[in-house]
């Protein structure tokens, strides 16, 4: 299992690294281009979820979170001795859970920096990415027991 809590450590580490250069080497709101029409940093900080949902309801977040890493930290003892998949995708979502977390306790707000140019789409950071691998790798390992609970493949 700590192996686990490992990869969890290192994603909270490189999410409030990214969020502490953001923070130290770019002014609230300055763009830098890294790929035109691609991909740039922006400086933002959100006070809500992605698109903003729930905006300044720190209270709610705090509460879900905790609730939410208590869960996944019960479901990784629980289940993930069953599937080294499963428990990865558990350690990813508890690591972003954990990033964003820091951020809303210690400033009131998450720092959120990677902006895909070519679409309309929230501004993000480190943890964000986290949790949706997490949840993506959760669902494979949900969709291949029930595969081989089946059987594999028929026909």
């Amino acid at each position: 299992m700590i192996q686990y809590y490992f990869i969890s450590l290192v994603i909270i580490i490189l999410d409030q690294l990214t969020k502490y250069l953001t923070a130290s080497n770019l002014d609230l709101g300055q763009t830098i281009n890294l790929i035109p029409n691609v991909l740039s940093l922006t400086h933002v900080q959100n006070t809500g979820a992605a698109w903003s949902i729930f905006e300044g309801q720190m209270v709610f977040f705090y509460l879900v979170t905790i609730l939410v890493v208590a869960f996944l930290i019960y479901l990784l003892h629980k289940e993930g001795k069953k599937s080294a998949l499963l428990a990865t995708a558990i350690a990813f979502m508890i690591g972003g859970a954990l990033g964003n977390f820091i951020d809303r306790l210690f400033h009131q707000y998450v720092i959120d920096m990677i902006q895909v140019d070519f679409m309309s789409f929230p501004i993000f950071n480190i943890a964000d990415i986290a949790l949706t691998t997490g949840v993506i790798l959760m669902l494979v390992a949900v969709l291949y027991d029930e595969y081989m609970m089946k059987g594999g493949e028929e026909g």
